[in-house]
């Protein structure tokens, strides 16, 4: 049944950062199809606060709802499958860089529950093209260039059709004209109906590509739909 139910819903959530507060009252949601960028210092807790997303850091106080799961009582038993909802992609690629392409996103693959050869050969050909690399499956990770490294990254984070790709800095190791190809992707999947929140330091995209942004500053979270931003807080 079709939903209008935002596919994020925090509340009242403070978020830690080396066991102590870093942001406090924190109250945002996110819509099914939204593009958000998530903008603020460093240390300012834009990292945290997407730790805390993906449960690799314990919700310790207030309410964090994706799709159907809870995180301040989730089990750590079900935090995979609250990350096949979700797609992630690290500014460090992250990469087994002594197996091919296509041996890379098989291991996400059967990380995450799939067993039918021919179907994980398909989804592979699918994110592969969906990024433009269709034919560097057997290929190994350093034959390829720092940009389509990246694309393999973030095809690695649409294997699982998320609701919602989480994108921590993803052109920040990037020369300017493969982070402006890098972020065009990001702006096509989302078209496609995929959820984005991706954390940047370059605001020049703010202004080139505009879209609603959550801004990181002084131990709270600004929303640019509901309050100005400050322009110091960056």
């Amino acid at each position: 049944m079709f939903s209008d139910d935002p596919i994020v819903r925090v509340k009242d959530a403070q978020i830690f950062q080396g066991g102590k507060p870093i942001l406090d009252n924190v109250n945002f949601s996110i819509q099914k199809g939204e593009f958000i960028y998530l903008i603020g210092r460093t240390g300012s807790g834009k990292t945290s606060l997407l730790k805390t997303l993906y449960a690799d850091l314990p919700l310790q106080q207030g309410h964090i709802a994706i799709s159907d799961f809870e995180l301040h009582n989730i089990r750590k038993k079900d935090i995979p499958y609250l990350r096949r909802k979700l797609g992630i992609v690290f500014q460090d690629f992250q990469l087994f860089f002594d197996r091919t392409v296509t041996e890379n996103l098989i291991f996400v693959l059967r990380a995450t529950g799939w067993y039918d050869s021919a179907k994980m050969k398909k989804r592979i050909a699918e994110v592969l093209m969906q990024v433009g690399l269709g034919s560097v499956g057997n290929k190994m990770p350093h034959q390829l260039s720092g940009g389509e490294q990246q694309r393999i990254v973030v095809a690695r984070a649409l294997l699982n059709e998320p609701l919602l790709l989480l994108a921590d800095e993803p052109t920040g190791n990037l020369d300017p004209e493969v982070a402006e190809e890098i972020l065009k992707l990001f702006f096509d999947i989302n078209k496609s109906g995929t959820a984005v929140l991706m954390a940047t330091h370059n605001h020049a995209f703010l202004q080139t590509h505009p879209a609603r942004v959550l801004q990181c500053y002084q131990g709270q979270v600004q929303d640019s739909i509901t309050e100005g931003l400050s322009s110091t807080g960056y």
